[in-house]
């Protein structure tokens, strides 16, 4: 590719300008990629029509159809019935017949398992025999067993959690009239579903009717897109006008709705009725969808199945499970490839200086045979079985009660974490907004001060039920007149009660209906597209200023004196992320003025309001508190001046071409020469020790990632409230980009930005992407944290496999919400929340967890732990098979190369198992530090980043210690043997066991009473057998004092140098987590 290298304003190049005609990077990939000779292009036919043959195969067994559009009848089949999938939520990995092929499959692809598979089966030939079957059949098949029941306890797991959510019952309206229970799973399209307040949508349907009286009710969408806003939604109109819901069974009606596609922001569809062979249709769009997994939030809805199962928008925005493979088994696995070729290389050295005569291939398969416990298969054994212990620590920690380890493969990945993608609400706040602070320019009022706002809107409203007008400070009088704080408290607190989109709603389950809203305060709830307004509204309500009423066209408002003020309803301009801004025009019928009201951001207000010396001042020093700001603004209007407004406005809305522009130059006009009325601050409620654990898990080494659909403004705000983004750091806030030569001159310009935290916008991160993947990691992996807003639940597991692709590093992704879930599974390591708007992430997380604060001690002492201890339990693993392999070599070379075994039967198993097992597998309760040291200094995790643990540095130290004491052990036993040669069998073995066992206690670094008891009971039961198997060892030589002085000789010659060694390191180089033990 050809790159222009320019010199930029500042003397820098900028490597990414160029020429245009030519392809990028991508693109000649692309091409390159279909360049292929005959061979290639046969192979690419083959491979073309198998793969059409199978798919064709499994669409005829598992009912897969191509997606259509589809014509849906209200609660019956249409003239014809379609097959469409079930409505069952599925988060297995297995079924009953992909269970077996698919277990045995990812356990044999592990380099060490086939070996064995191999070696196994080769001992069923005669000519390649040299131990009993049970020696090489027995470890491979309870490696292989024990593996199958642990992915079956935890896909019957995931299978009863899916079974629980499959079962919930909702109510279908049948042909008669009556509402019918049936479980979630037996939902099909064209049913008439309902579903109450709280409850969440089982399908993807159209909204027919509901119990509200204007027809439209909000839902909850946060388990979809992230959003916090709720949603309005519309009824369809002529079924919303009905009688009751039985009438729908009377009208011939469908509905037409385009193929199921992942898009959760978009709908095409209509609504026909056919009357008397005459059809009349209305449009459909995403105001009339009640998505699944939503929650209906207002009255009782009524929709039409249109989507189910797979269909549906939540579950095409959701990846399948897949089987994840931590990185410490991929760095055993590959050592035991290095293993595997020493093997080879020991049986061709053997096989050449005994020389090439006679049948010398049968001789190389015996040696490879002979040294096959190079490579350990009770690795994978220990390994797995610690895997469970690990597991089951973490859930029986009283300090993260509530935990579940739902995946018991990766409990290790915890302790090699590099980046961590946090989803927003639910995850790091509450989703709770609390009203903290309103200023006034020249005096600010906290949340601790409202008796004082109380008492002076009570004293303003005590004035005008005496007929004076407070308001007459701000309209009537000359502008150089200072307005007391009474007048001052009483417009902003006003501008803030009215200027929203919050509409109150009562239960009336308990009360008589035609009661006064005053009677019925208690029952009260508001519902609004935003929980900022809500917060406001209920500040009002504190003060003494509450909302009671509200409809499509009038307001009413309940004064501290009791009173209440009515207010028509002129217009409304509803926040968008384009304006930034919410306006209102109201008529007060009491003094029959029109105002106009407008809060939003200070960014774009700035240039709306009067001049002012203290607001950008005061939004700085909010932002810096972790505040929500809204700036609030209002003009008057006369009669003419609206009337002058509604008419330009009414014919801007009928305008064909840029209809938007122009309604929008129109509401401009308006927001001009604004009065400032007062600042607002809003918190967005963290969860419990948010702060600390990020401040810790970015003191670990590990990079964060907030990935939400929130809107930008919020993101920014939370990032900055949560120390997501360090004090003093310095944030680059991506520029909207919709082409290249947009991404590309953005891209340059954040280049030059040095150490900053990153914010952008999920669309324009799609367009960098598109362009300019390479580049665009490479910068973003390098800032200290990422902020990805407006971003789909597809995006956000995009964005956790290309972290994972251009880095290599191990990702861990935390959630709540059903639009997580994509990124929970794409991630190494996948946390769900239980939250409360359900458990669809905690279900298919790999570890669930109650409190975000708790990841920081899943991370910092049990991932550790875990991968610390693996470690550990893999070196010694790998060692023991080494020293009897390195015993083996030195026999047969010294026995004129013979391919006979040293150890033998029941000798070779009980080494490997009742005489070093135990001791060698407690090493998973060994820890370095104690949970308080870990949680307290967390740059003892970022040394496991590294990877040094398992290096192959360290794996050539063990293999060198693994020769070392292989060597002493065998010659010491030959150099001191006196008569038969069963006396070198004896203390060349009882010398291996007891070296094993003193190797493990100079190892442990905090003793448990388990391997106290391991230790005496190995010791214990390999003398009792010693006993036992007489043809083995003699029983008469074994209680010598001759037996027992050689053996003890070999074992301090092999073991003592190695302690001085160790003793030296830490003396004079000792680790980190020696020092803080000191």
């Amino acid at each position: 590719m050809s790159l222009r290298r320019c010199v930029g304003s500042d003397g820098s190049l900028d490597p990414l300008i160029m020429d245009e005609e030519l392809l990028d990077e991508n693109d000649r990939l692309t091409q390159r990629g279909k360049k292929r000779g005959p061979l290639g292009s046969c192979c690419y036919c083959i491979t073309g029509c198998l793969s059409r043959c199978c798919g064709r195969v499994k669409s005829r067994f598992t009912g897969d159809v191509k997606l259509n559009p589809r014509s849906v009848w209200l609660g019956r089949q249409g003239p014809m019935p379609q097959r469409y999938p079930p409505n069952k939520i599925r988060n297995q990995k297995y079924n009953i017949l992909t269970f077996l092929p698919l277990v045995l499959f990812n356990q044999f692809r592990l380099f060490l398992n086939l070996y064995f598979l191999i070696m196994a089966l080769t001992q069923t030939i005669p000519a390649f025999r040299i131990g009993y079957l049970y020696t090489y059949w027995a470890p491979l098949g309870f490696v292989i067993f024990v593996n199958m029941v642990r992915e079956a306890l935890d896909d019957f797991r995931r299978f009863v959690r899916d079974r629980e959510v499959n079962s919930r019952m909702y109510q279908k309206l049948t042909e008669t009239g009556q509402l019918v229970n049936i479980p979630s799973s037996e939902i099909q399209v064209s049913d008439l579903i309902v579903v109450e307040k709280d409850q969440r949508v089982p399908a993807d349907m159209v909204f027919l009717r509901t119990t509200e009286k204007n027809g439209s009710c909000f839902i909850r969408t946060d388990q979809l897109d992230g959003e916090t806003d709720w949603k309005l939604r519309l009824a369809v109109p002529t079924c919303q006008s009905l009688n009751s819901d039985q009438d729908l069974f009377d009208i011939d009606a469908y509905v037409f709705a385009e193929e199921p596609q992942k898009k959760i922001h978009g709908f095409i569809g209509q609504f026909t009725e056919m009357n008397d062979g005459v059809e009349t249709k209305y449009g459909l769009g995403i105001e009339n969808t009640l998505w699944a997994n939503t929650v209906v939030a207002s009255g009782r809805a009524l929709g039409v199945v249109i989507y189910t199962g797979r269909e549906t928008r939540s579950v095409m925005n959701t990846s399948h499970p897949v089987s994840k493979i931590g990185l410490l088994d991929e760095e055993v696995n590959n050592q035991t490839k290095i293993l595997f070729a020493l093997t080879v290389i020991l049986a061709i050295t053997m096989l050449a200086l005994k020389g090439f005569d006679g049948p010398w291939w049968r001789y190389f398969i015996r040696y490879v045979l002979l040294f096959s416990s190079i490579i350990p298969l009770s690795l994978r054994v220990n390994l797995d079985m610690g895997k469970i212990v690990y597991s089951f620590m973490i859930m029986r920690d009283k300090e993260i009660l509530g935990t579940v380890v739902r995946s018991t493969t990766i409990p290790e990945e915890l302790g090699r974490i590099s980046y961590l993608l946090t989803d927003k609400t639910g995850t790091l706040t509450q989703n709770e907004m609390i009203f903290k602070k309103l200023h006034l320019g020249t005096v600010s009022f906290g949340s601790d001060t409202n008796d004082e706002i109380s008492s002076h809107l009570h004293t303003a409203y005590s004035n005008i039920d005496q007929g004076q007008d407070v308001s007459a400070t701000t309209s009537q009088r000359k502008s150089a007149v200072r307005r007391t704080v009474v007048s001052k408290i009483f417009e902003a607190v006003k501008a803030v009660a009215l200027c929203h989109n919050v509409t109150p709603v009562y239960d009336d389950d308990d009360s008589d209906p035609d009661s006064p809203e005053a009677d019925r305060e208690d029952n009260v709830t508001y519902q609004a597209s935003s929980p900022d307004e809500v917060a406001l509204v209920t500040w009002t309500e504190s003060v003494g200023l509450t909302l009671v009423r509200r409809d499509l066209n009038t307001m009413a408002l309940r004064t501290p004196t009791g009173s209440e003020e009515l207010y028509t309803i002129l217009q409304i301009f509803p926040f968008t992320s384009e304006t930034k801004r919410m306006g209102i025009i109201v008529k007060e019928e009491r003094t029959g003025q029109i105002i106009f009201f407008l809060k939003g951001a200070d960014t774009v207000m700035n240039s709306m309001v009067q001049y002012n010396d203290w607001l950008d001042e005061e939004c700085g020093n909010m932002a810096r508190e972790g505040l929500r700001t809204l700036v609030v603004a209002k003009k008057h209007m006369t009669e003419e001046q609206y009337a002058n407004f509604e008419g330009r406005y009414n014919q801007a809305k009928l305008a064909i071409v840029d209809r938007a522009t122009q309604v929008n130059a129109v509401i401009e006009s308006l927001e001009r020469d604004m009065e400032l009325l007062c600042l607002t601050g809003v918190e967005d409620k963290l969860q419990q020790d948010v702060r600390p654990t990020l401040e810790m898990i970015r003191n670990a080494g590990i990079k964060i990632w907030m990935l939400t659909g929130d809107k930008l403004e919020t993101a920014t705000c939370i990032a900055k409230s949560s120390k997501l983004v360090s004090r003093g750091q310095d944030i680059h806030i991506f520029k909207t980009v919709l082409e290249r030569e947009q991404a590309h001159l953005e891209l340059n310009s954040f280049r030059r930005k040095n150490d900053s935290s990153l914010i952008i916008m999920g669309d324009s991160l799609d367009v960098c992407l598109q362009y300019y993947e390479h580049e665009f990691m490479e910068l973003a992996i390098q800032c200290p944290a990422v902020v990805v807003c407006r971003c789909s639940p597809t995006q956000k597991a995009e964005i956790v496999k290309l972290i994972k692709t251009h880095t290599g590093k191990r990702t861990c992704a935390i959630g709540d919400g059903g639009n997580d879930v994509s990124m929970i599974q794409a991630a190494n390591a996948g946390v769900g929340l239980v939250g409360k708007e359900g458990k669809q992430a905690s279900l298919a997380a790999d570890f669930s967890l109650t409190q975000f604060r708790y990841l920081g001690r899943l991370l910092m002492v049990h991932g550790r732990n875990s991968y610390k201890s693996s470690a550990s339990l893999s070196h010694f693993v790998m060692h023991r098979g080494l020293i009897i392999s390195v015993m083996q070599v030195i026999f047969s070379s010294l026995f004129y190369f013979s391919s006979v075994a040293l150890y033998q039967g029941v000798l070779t198993v009980g080494y490997v198992t009742a005489y070093t097992m135990f001791p060698v597998f407690l090493l998973v309760l060994d820890h370095d530090v104690t949970p308080e040291t870990a949680m307290r200094y967390p740059e003892l995790y970022k040394e496991l980043l590294k990877g040094r643990e398992l290096s192959y540095k360290m794996f050539f130290v063990w293999l060198l210690i693994s020769i070392y004491q292989g060597g002493i052990i065998m010659y010491g036993a030959l150099m001191l043997f006196e008569g038969e040669f069963l006396h070198i069998v004896a203390i060349s073995y009882t010398s291996l066991v007891i070296t094993e066992l003193l190797m493990v206690a100079l190892t442990i670094r905090t003793w448990h009473w388990l391997m106290l008891i391991a230790e005496f009971i190995s010791v214990s039961v390999y003398i009792g057998s010693m006993f036992i198997f007489k043809s083995y060892f003699d029983p008469v030589f074994i209680v010598t004092w001759d037996f027992w002085w050689k053996v003890m000789v070999i074992t301090l010659v092999s073991c003592v140098p190695l302690y001085i060694l160790k003793f030296l390191r830490k003396r004079f180089s000792p680790p980190s987590y020696d020092k803080l033990r000191e």
